[in-house]
């Protein structure tokens, strides 16, 4: 705390360009260093990046000016990287999910508190001012004591515009594990902690068929189901209900709704870090939009490592690793409930992480 955290991030895909954008508005992250399996990758981010270095995996685990690591592999390297990270002595911060499974997830957890460093994960989307101004309505008592909640993510499939759509049809994909870290670290944010959970999940189709790119009219196997349903018992006896889909078309439903005694609330997208939050009261004619009243504005992927760099040592970050573990656990019951038709009973636990005051972390851009 009080100095900029130097990064260091490892995985030189798509989504950095996210991170880098981010990072050069934030005065509490100091970019060090990049490293990819293919070097090439690395290098044109850090000429892109004034004061980066480009450095092997291993080089950039090694190196004494890098405090945090972050982990922008591909799911099934998380652990790893994260491991070694830990063993090198660095917290870490990774996308979504933790780990490919819980117990790959509780090695991380539990090597980090052996090594006294800190463990962070996307979402930090519950960060900004869209789910935190509902958060704070819900703390309001605007709509009463939460009784149920309602989360949906509709899309007839990812293989119509990626262009290398395989993974998200193999066992790890499907709509649950690719979206539901959104879906229910919002809903933990919002209504605390699950205690069981029951499933029901289906597919439509055995192959899909690239739509787009140099594959285009390929055909991939579909090996995992591609609809789930679940819903979730919190340990305040709300109910949510998850509704993840490749199979439908769309939904004109909210991403996700809240229902109380006294209102409900239409929270916004929680892919998004903003947006609006509407209530509408028990007694009133239509649906208010309220003020922005909390969380990080103009916020976006990256932010959730400037709030882990300004919490206490020693305290979980707000998109911490016990939020990603439980999350994680409550998706692999879901599916577990699925194929053995018994509800399943989540054995972790994650204190609802700290409301966001509204806040502005910006800075002017860096080159």
């Amino acid at each position: 705390m009080g100095k900029p955290l130097n990064v260091g991030v490892i995985g030189c895909g798509a989504i950095i360009a996210q991170y880098l954008s981010n990072f050069r508005r934030l005065d509490s992250i100091n970019l060090v260093a990049v490293a990819d399996l293919d070097p090439a990758r690395a290098q044109a981010v850090a000429d892109s990046y004034e004061g980066v270095r480009a450095l092997t995996v291993d080089g950039l685990l090694a190196a004494d000016d890098v405090d945090l690591v972050l982990n922008l592999t591909i799911p099934a390297a998380h652990a790893d990287i994260a491991l070694k990270a830990i063993a090198a002595g660095k917290s870490v911060y990774g996308e979504k999910p933790l780990a490919a499974t819980t117990a790959e997830a509780q090695q991380v957890l539990d090597a980090a508190a052996a090594a006294g460093v800190a463990v962070g994960c996307a979402p930090d989307t519950v960060l900004g001012t869209g789910i935190q101004t509902a958060r704070r309505a819900i703390d309001d008592g605007l709509i009463g004591a939460p009784v149920s909640a309602t989360a949906t993510m509709a899309t007839p499939g990812h293989e119509r515009w990626h262009p290398n759509p395989d993974f998200y049809y193999q066992p790890g994909g499907g709509p649950l594990l690719d979206m539901g870290p959104y879906y229910v670290s919002a809903l933990v944010t919002l209504l605390g902690p699950v205690v069981s959970v029951v499933g029901a999940a289906s597919h439509t189709r055995n192959a899909r068929t690239i739509g787009s790119g140099p594959r285009q009219g390929q055909t991939v196997p579909v090996d995992v189901d591609s609809h789930v349903t679940g819903v979730l018992v919190h340990a305040s006896g709300a109910l949510s209900t998850l509704f993840m889909s490749f199979d439908a078309v769309k939904t004109k439903s909210p991403n996700i709704e809240i229902h109380g005694q006294k209102g409900s609330l239409i929270v916004p997208d929680p892919n998004h870090f903003d947006g609006d939050v509407q209530l509408f009261a028990l007694g009133a004619e239509d649906w208010e939009t309220l003020p922005v009243s909390a969380g990080y504005v103009d916020s976006g992927r990256g932010f959730g490592i400037a709030d882990l760099a300004a919490t206490p040592a020693g305290q979980e970050p707000r998109a911490g690793g016990q939020l990603a573990f439980h999350a994680l656990e409550v998706m692999e019951s879901v599916l577990q409930s699925a194929g053995s038709g018994q509800a399943v009973a989540i054995k972790s636990t994650a204190a609802r992480p700290a409301a966001v005051a509204l806040t502005a972390l910006s800075t002017p851009v860096r080159a």
